[in-house]
């Protein structure tokens, strides 16, 4: 067989990524990886239904291709205006109308890798918070212990101290969901962000966990810590800072 009849055999079972590469081997490589129906096979794997078009397309496959499976860089994030230092949280969470924990926890202290988890804590949570997403903890001291039979929720607001102003991140949402195999209980709510931002970005979840220990007792969660993130659209210090200097602040 024919080097070009093999190649043109090969081509159809590459990726896109492959099959550019393999233009830039020689003339010949280049002028067959060039066909157009190589092309078409690629973009009728990500994009099956534009290849049934009646009428025959304005551009090529192979720029098609191009034009739309570019890789999307991720763009550098500016410096935010805000700090931790700059914010302090106020978080209260109740069982029933009890309160069970109360205080004002200071931004810095709520920023990743400033404290480090007890032993004897499951390897499931302990993967989760030694993972690379960004998230913000707080030992709890004293522990705290809640019955699962009580419904439990927390509010979250956050000040910043250069303007006075406060902002809204959790209002008394329920710890609705209990992770058996992380051993966390979670809550979230909705952000509230200032006009005209609140036109154009929606649906971003804040979510808050308890996280307990293992001791054997079903009834009851011994909880050590508590975390809080915005992993829906926010996955590093600066990202987060940027998306608290959105809210709503009154």
């Amino acid at each position: 067989m024919a080097s070009e009849e093999i190649l043109k055999a090969v081509f159809p079972f590459l990726e896109g990524t492959e099959l550019a590469t393999c233009m830039i081997v020689c003339k010949q490589w280049r002028d067959i990886a060039r066909d157009d129906y190589f092309w078409k096979c690629l973009c009728s794997k990500k994009w099956p239904s534009i290849c049934k078009r009646t009428s025959p397309p304005t551009v090529t496959y192979y720029n098609l291709f191009q034009n739309f499976h570019r890789r999307q860089y991720r763009r550098t994030v500016l410096p935010p205006k805000l700090s931790f230092s700059d914010l302090e949280f106020y978080i209260d969470i109740w069982t029933e109308e009890k309160i069970i924990f109360s205080d004002v926890v200071p931004g810095p202290v709520l920023q990743k890798g400033i404290w480090i988890p007890p032993p004897g804590i499951c390897d499931v949570l302990r993967f989760h918070l030694e993972g690379p997403e960004y998230k913000m903890t707080l030992p709890v001291e004293p522990r705290f212990t809640i019955p699962l039979c009580q419904t439990v929720s927390v509010s979250v607001l956050v000040g910043r101290k250069d303007t006075n102003k406060a902002a809204c991140i959790i209002k008394k949402s329920l710890f609705d969901y209990i992770d058996r195999t992380a051993y966390r209980a979670l809550a979230f709510d909705y952000l509230d962000f200032s006009s005209p931002i609140s036109l154009f970005v929606s649906g971003v979840r804040a979510w808050i966990s308890l996280l307990f220990m293992d001791h054997g007792n079903e009834g009851a969660l011994d909880v050590f810590g508590i975390e809080m993130d915005f992993c829906d659209a926010a996955n590093s210090e600066h990202e987060v800072l940027w998306l608290l200097d959105m809210l709503e602040w009154k």
